[in-house]
């Protein structure tokens, strides 16, 4: 599909391991959720975007796009870039994200819920932009207001542990970290995973808030002597209705226009705009 097919959304959902199971949001009973277009694969500057769906709560549009637009024989700055390509020409305000992760902090536990508010990025992926043309300023890089209505949502449908706060150490996988690997981030990290970063960056770019939910599915290397897959592949199962119905009250409790965050004025002009127009006109 063309550029100029692309459907506008206020939102958007980048799905990973926790809803995967679950097909969302189609297997959830909702009745303000509605199907709106499916397959939607768009031809992009780097290359052509992943299965998109476009759905609508109450008067809500929302595009969403299954773990991380990551696919085999595409580079995950690549997945990145076309998701967020995608969501910039849609105009999209509000990015959601979720996915299992590991501990790195020896006080969580599996399925204990982290909405985190900071992120440390270690992986190779940091020059991974759309067009370069803004400087983009990372305090609060996980939009307060956002996290807020994710927070409530998620104290509504989960009785177990929430922390409203953490930060989150970005690996570039596909592999799990090292026992050395985990014992270096602790103390400047709680979490570990692999998607937070580059969409962080690529969120601000677009001018979009951007705020994520993530559910322990294993501890990582050295936190316990050995963590189960099959409890892992539970977790991956059971759990992944309540994922998806926490994403829809956070989207349902999220204005779609107006934004008290700071997060737009935290995108600045670049001041090699020069420099950049030049590129532009020879390209």
């Amino acid at each position: 599909m063309r550029k100029d097919e692309i459907p506008a959304a206020e939102f958007a959902v980048i799905g990973g391991s926790g809803t995967l199971s679950s097909d969302f949001p189609k297997n959830l009973p909702d009745e303000d959720v509605k199907i709106l277009a499916e397959e939607m694969r768009f031809e992009t500057p780097y290359g052509e975007s992943p299965a998109m769906r476009l759905f609508s709560v109450g008067e809500k549009r929302v595009l969403t796009c299954r773990m991380h637009g990551w696919r085999s024989g595409v580079t995950r700055a690549d997945a990145s870039r076309q998701v967020f390509w995608v969501l910039r020409e849609a105009g999209v305000r509000r990015v959601l994200s979720e996915g299992g992760v590991g501990t790195v902090n020896k006080l969580l536990d599996l399925r204990d819920f982290l909405i985190p508010d900071d992120y440390l990025d270690l992986s190779c992926r940091k020059d991974v932009m759309l067009d370069g043309r803004y400087l983009l300023i990372m305090r609060d890089a996980l939009c307060p207001e956002l996290r807020r209505a994710l927070i409530a949502a998620t104290q509504r449908h989960f009785q177990g542990r929430i922390f409203t706060r953490g930060t989150y150490a970005v690996t570039d996988g596909r592999h799990f970290e090292s026992p050395a690997e985990v014992a270096m981030m602790a103390g400047h990290a709680d979490i570990v995973g692999q998607s937070i970063a580059p969409e962080v960056y690529l969120a601000r770019e677009i001018g979009a808030c951007y705020a994520g939910l993530y559910f322990t599915v294993n501890y990582g290397e050295g936190i316990r002597r050995a963590w189960s897959h099959e409890k892992m592949a539970d977790i991956f199962y059971d759990d992944a209705p309540m994922i998806g119905e926490i994403l829809l009250d956070t989207i349902r409790a999220a204005a779609a226009d107006e934004r008290s965050c700071e997060c737009l004025s935290l995108r600045k002009e670049t001041l090699l705009k020069d420099v950049y127009d030049e590129a532009s006109s020879k390209g």
